[in-house]
């Protein structure tokens, strides 16, 4: 096998591996440390068929309460990534990330009114219900403001977005003003990202989603190799640039949106594991998406992990983690492609 070829190969065995340990570690690392071998044990014994002896108690700890904020940091990280390779290939620019057309913010503001109207102490789901169908109006108002005649224009979109995206932002802050101590700090807590709390019923409604949108975007993984070579060489290779480039658009953001409904606003996710998976094997979509979605569920578990664990027993907000992972590497790829006179 050809270097070229074995070189994503082997990339996707070691992004599984690191998978796999940073959900051993997130679920033996706590208030209460679990030990490896229990852990694995608990661990394999979730798989049909397989059963090893454990600690009951450990088990509780571990499958009703750990292991589900696992799995939701999981999912999140990777519908995040995959989100950020579409809209990097879309845009053709690596510095684009899941929130580029506001949606992020439609879903941060859909969870903020929940909380600040009070229907998040009704019920936990009025949170990402909320977020969810604000971040699907926007997709909505978005598309609608820039396309004319059936035809829909990137950069009037890219502005469109962003422009939606401060109006949106200034109606959070002004439910912020408006917030009453005790709110206001539910809301900037969450804001910041917040996986506390998070059990299977929220894994139930994200899983779905997150693979629905990981489908469409490997269906179109060769579509979006071409959409690099630029939008003329894409027409003349029989690809219906409109269609294609709008449905992508619509499966990414609204996999966003939803991460955003369930977790909060959680940064940079989108930018750097992509970029940085790039990097080490290249721009061919198959292998980007799947290696991708692999980083961005081991990355974002790990970052949880820190946030439990810099100052135990509180834990501070995974946003706050992702941001100081992320600002410094969006600060270094500013300067590179300077550098090379692409900005």
């Amino acid at each position: 096998m050809a270097a070229k070829e074995s070189k994503p190969i082997m990339t996707f065995i070691i992004m599984l591996i690191a998978l796999g340990a940073s959900i051993i570690l997130a679920t033996m690392y706590g208030g209460v440390i679990i030990p490896f071998e229990e852990t694995v044990r608990i661990l394999l014994s979730l798989f049909p068929f397989v059963h090893f002896d454990y600690d009951p108690m450990y088990e509780t700890i571990l499958v009703q309460i750990r292991f589900a904020r696992v799995v939701v940091a999981g999912l999140v990280g990777a519908a995040l990534a995959i989100s950020g390779v579409v809209m990097q290939s879309l845009f053709r620019n690596p510095m684009a990330d899941p929130g580029i057309i506001g949606v992020s913010s439609g879903g941060a503001f859909g969870g903020v009114m929940a909380i600040y109207f009070g229907l998040s102490a009704v019920h936990s789901l009025f949170i990402p219900l909320l977020g969810f169908l604000m971040a699907l109006l926007t997709l909505f108002t978005v598309y609608m403001i820039s396309t004319n005649h059936g035809k829909t224009s990137m950069l009037t979109l890219l502005l469109t977005g962003i422009a939606i995206s401060s109006f949106l932002s200034a109606c959070t802050s002004l439910l912020i003003s408006f917030s009453n101590a005790g709110v206001m700090l539910q809301i900037v807590q969450w804001l910041m990202g917040d996986l506390n709390g998070r059990d299977w019923s929220h894994v139930q409604i994200l899983i779905g989603p997150v693979l629905l949108g990981m489908a469409i975007f490997m269906y179109y993984a060769n579509d979006l190799d071409i959409f690099l070579l630029g939008e003329e060489q894409a027409q003349n290779m029989g690809i219906s640039i409109q269609r294609t480039r709008n449905l992508l658009l619509v499966a990414a953001s609204l996999v966003t949106g939803m991460s955003v409904a369930l977790t909060g606003a959680i940064g940079f996710v989108g930018l750097i594991v992509p970029h940085m998976v790039r990097m080490i094997i290249g721009p061919v979509h198959k292998h980007l998406l799947l290696n991708s979605a692999l980083a961005g569920a081991a990355f974002l578990i790990l970052a949880d992990l820190l946030a439990r664990l810099i100052i135990r027993p509180a834990e501070i907000q995974i946003g706050i983690i992702t941001a100081f992972l992320g600002a410094p590497f969006f600060l270094y790829l500013i300067i590179r492609h300077k550098k090379k006179g692409e900005l």
